[in-house]
């Protein structure tokens, strides 16, 4: 205990604490939206996008994530403006996005001779490598998602239910997709930095689909998709640090075998 408790003193070590245990409670927020917006393949291409983004900062000698963020943010801007019905997602526009993206990424590591090994280093974020700037960032990040929700769940609960009813209703159906669809984008930037692409949905698909097994309501699922993020991120991390393991990969393995286990009781609907 001794020597953990000196561990956590280390300063890469309880920055990485805090980002975890931030980013544990606020990503599985934005991945009930992925999962309900049908965006999982714009979640791919917005990964591909992080990688394009790491190939231009390193081209260019720009900061990381500030490049990965707008390039995401111009990514899904031209998605939407060319996608007529967004209640299907992004699928066709997100696969010729993303062939877009690794093409790109190729020339521009060709061009200004960019080694390939530290642009795919972005397969493999690590927490212990963040600064207090990211930290801080992702508590703002995490602090917005959270709020957004709060305040307009009422009309996120109407969008997921149908677009159309909720357009009929008097909402502002565009302003709100928009709006989650960015946040998504922000999220993902920030967590390829965090764990990596390769274990990106250990905090933002996993703890959803643990939480929907056990969630009766919308609402339910919001809250125990963060409650589980955030047991899964302080948990894992700890684990990580004491038997000397790679704090991503513990993490992503604690979310999949909570998912393998059978729910305490049945759900018994499907109540918005």
């Amino acid at each position: 205990m001794t020597d953990i408790a000196y561990i956590l003193t280390l300063p890469p070590v309880y920055k990485g604490l805090l980002a975890m245990v931030v980013a544990g409670l606020g990503f599985p927020a934005s991945g009930v939206m992925v999962l309900r917006m049908n965006l999982v393949p714009m979640r791919y291409m917005l990964m591909h996008g992080v990688i394009l983004g790491g190939a231009i900062s390193l081209a260019l000698q720009l900061p990381l994530l500030p490049v990965s963020i707008a390039l995401n943010v111009v990514l899904v801007l031209v998605m939407l403006h060319l996608t007529k019905d967004r209640r299907y997602g992004f699928g066709l526009a997100s696969a010729a996005t993303m062939v877009f993206t690794m093409a790109a990424a190729s020339l521009v590591m060709h061009i200004w001779d960019v080694p390939a090994k530290d642009t795919l280093q972005l397969l493999w974020g690590s927490p212990f490598a963040l600064s207090w700037i990211d930290v801080l960032l992702l508590g703002g990040i995490a602090v917005l998602l959270l709020v957004y929700i709060i305040l307009n769940f009422r009309t996120i609960s109407a969008l997921f239910f149908d677009q159309e009813i909720a357009q009929s209703l008097g909402m502002a159906v565009s302003l709100h997709y928009t709006t989650m669809v960015l946040i998504i984008a922000c999220v993902i930037a920030f967590a390829m930095k965090l764990l990596g692409a390769l274990l990106i949905d250990a905090l933002l698909i996993l703890p959803v689909l643990v939480a929907d097994k056990r969630s009766n309501s919308l609402k339910q699922l919001f809250l125990r998709s963060c409650l589980f993020g955030l047991g899964v991120s302080l948990f894992g991390f700890l684990f990580a640090i004491t038997t000397d393991m790679p704090p991503s990969g513990t993490i992503a393995l604690l979310s999949a075998l909570l998912y393998l286990l059978p729910p305490i009781s049945k759900k018994q609907g499907n109540a918005q």
